[in-house]
C-alpha cells in the first residue's frame, strides 16, 4: 500500500517534469535579435521579464501597434515566407529577454492595442509562417521593454 501511495504522489511529479522539460526545451517560439539582445516569446509567464496584453479598446492601450501593407512603412517587418527562408533561432544569452502574452493586464505591463489605422507607436509588417500578426506586436514592445516608440502617437 504504501508503494502505491509513493507511485500515486510521484507519477504527477513526472508527468509536470516531461511537459515543462518540453515547453522550455522548445524553440518553436517566435524570437528576434536587436543587436546584441535577443528578445523570444515564452509560454511560461513566470519566466517572462516583459507580460503584454492585447486589447480591442484603443483607450485601455498604453501601446498602439498599427500593421500595415508596406515594409518600407513599417518600423518592424517580419517576412520568412520567401524561396530557401529558414527559421533562425536566437541564441540564448545573458542580454535575452523573454515575453509572454498575458490574458489581462499584468504589473503595470504593456497593453497594446492592434489595428490597421489611427495613430500608431509602432508600425509593424507580417509576411510570416511561423509569426502571427498579435507575436510580432508582442515582440516589438517587449523588444523595447513597453515604452512608446515615439514621443506622441503619429498619425
Amino acid at each position: 500500500m504504501l508503494r502505491f501511495k509513493i507511485l500515486a504522489s510521484v507519477v504527477p511529479l513526472l508527468a509536470a517534469a516531461v511537459f515543462a522539460r518540453n515547453e522550455i526545451g522548445s524553440v518553436s517560439h517566435p524570437c528576434i535579435t536587436l543587436g546584441e539582445t535577443s528578445v523570444e516569446l515564452t509560454s511560461l509567464f513566470w519566466t517572462a521579464g516583459v507580460h503584454v496584453a492585447f486589447t480591442e479598446d484603443p483607450q485601455k492601450a498604453t501601446v498602439r501597434v498599427q500593421i500595415t501593407d508596406d515594409a518600407d512603412a513599417a518600423d518592424f517587418a517580419v517576412v520568412d515566407d520567401g524561396l530557401g527562408s529558414e527559421p533562425e533561432s536566437c541564441q540564448a544569452t545573458s542580454s535575452s529577454r523573454l515575453v509572454s502574452i498575458a490574458a489581462q493586464p499584468l504589473d503595470g505591463g504593456p497593453v497594446i492595442y492592434l489595428s490597421t489605422d489611427g495613430p500608431a507607436d509602432y508600425r509593424i509588417f507580417v509576411r510570416s509562417r511561423t509569426f502571427s500578426q498579435r507575436e510580432a506586436a508582442a515582440l516589438i514592445v517587449g523588444a523595447r521593454g513597453g515604452h512608446r516608440h515615439l514621443q506622441a502617437a503619429s498619425l
